[in-house]
């Protein structure tokens, strides 16, 4: 039986990119990094209060290039105040691509795309 989840993997073109965004408009950690045995260079990244670790994967040279599908899937993040989250990133160069909109439950969420395309939904709870 499964015990726990690891990580959640991701494709992507611009591996250096895509950890710089997640390091600076998340805050997220860079614990490793290093080449599979199929050539594809990997990075893992650590999020704060959480066991899981986010894969990213950018495929050796040659490989089909990634063509992230609108709306196929997203991360998740909880924030404790949106609107200093988005005063934080607006100062390091990054805006919301969506939001915030308040939610039938009180919670408020908002939406800021990854280099890849790849959309991050960030979630203030109701109080």
């Amino acid at each position: 039986m499964v015990t726990k989840l690891l990580h959640t993997r991701m494709r992507v073109n611009d591996l250096a990119a895509t950890v710089k965004f997640y390091e600076e408009a998340l805050g997220l950690t860079l614990t490793r990094q290093h080449k599979s045995p199929r050539g594809a260079q990997l990075a893992f990244l650590s999020t704060p209060n959480s066991d899981e670790e986010i894969e990213i994967c950018q495929m050796p040279p040659g490989a089909e290039p990634v063509k992230v599908q609108p709306d196929l899937m997203h991360l998740a993040f909880a924030v404790d105040d949106l609107a200093a989250y988005e005063a934080a990133i607006k100062a390091k160069g990054y805006q919301l691509s969506d939001g915030p909109t308040v939610t039938g439950s009180g919670s408020i969420i908002a939406f800021i795309d990854a280099p890849e395309g790849y959309e991050v939904e960030l979630i203030q709870r109701a109080k």
